[in-house]
């Protein structure tokens, strides 16, 4: 599946996923995107956890505006649509995606984190959603999940200023989980992704579908929801195996 646009490397449950746009600061043309596509579409049987990650000291700055200037409006209509689908299936296609960050975190690159579950800022990193100065408007899901993370007021001027953010800032806003120094956003991303592995699969999967959809719903809608969900997983095996492991005062093994 590791195209050149895109390397991927399976050890046991754990995918790394890295963006691999040298010299573009891993910008996101078309052919990545379809890489990033064809493996959520089809991960591997036993993955469960994702790092995604970028090369030469950047995450992705974007979308590749040498692509984008030639669209006409109806191919933009539907390059946004594919980047929703996308975004989509990284959000609540089932594996939990931890994103390891530095460097450029930027437009569409922001669209793309915004997606994932975990999110870890070296000191380097710096967010921003410049698609105003550019004469544009996000496309990629930035309206529906960056404005819920920083709230639309904010990312209406973070649009309209070309504000940056850096890495501890981000974490204060929501944008990111984790601010670390330079060169440990993999290695944390590494431990927590194997911390996220041990964990029941039907747990893993509930939090990642469940918590952001109830979050859409009335209260009542949710809370019933949220029944529903405990319901499903508390009639595991799994389940089972973490009681009784609880009670025996031992580590859990999960399917």
């Amino acid at each position: 599946m590791t195209s050149e646009t895109l390397r991927i490397e399976v050890d046991g449950p754990v995918a790394t996923l890295t963006m691999n746009r040298p010299g573009k600061r891993n910008a996101m043309c078309e052919e990545l995107l379809n890489a990033l596509d064809a493996f959520f579409s089809a991960p591997p049987k036993d993955v469960r956890v994702v790092i995604l990650t970028g090369i030469e000291g950047h995450y992705c700055s974007g979308l590749d505006l040498s692509e984008h200037v030639h669209r006409s409006a109806e191919d933009n209509l539907h390059h946004s649509r594919h980047w929703h689908g996308v975004m989509e299936k990284i959000q609540f296609g089932g594996l939990a995606v931890v994103s390891a960050m530095f460097g450029a975190v930027i437009g569409g690159g922001m669209e793309l984190a915004a997606s994932t579950h975990v999110r870890i800022a070296e000191d380097s990193t710096i967010f921003q959603l410049p698609e105003g100065r550019r004469g544009i408007f996000v496309g990629g899901g930035a309206t529906a999940r960056v404005g819920r993370l920083l709230g639309p007021d904010r990312m209406t001027e973070m649009m309209l200023t070309g504000r940056k953010y850096s890495a501890e800032e981000g974490v204060a806003l929501g944008l990111a989980h984790y601010a670390v120094g330079a060169g440990e956003a993999l290695a944390l991303a590494q431990k927590l992704a194997g911390k996220i592995a041990r964990n029941a699969p039907m747990s893993n999967y509930l939090m990642i579908n469940a918590v952001a959809r109830i979050n859409d719903m009335s209260q009542a809608d949710g809370l019933f929801t949220e029944s529903l969900a405990a319901a499903l997983s508390q009639t595991t095996p799994d389940a089972e195996e973490g009681l009784r492991a609880f009670l025996e005062k031992r580590a859990p093994k999960f399917r």
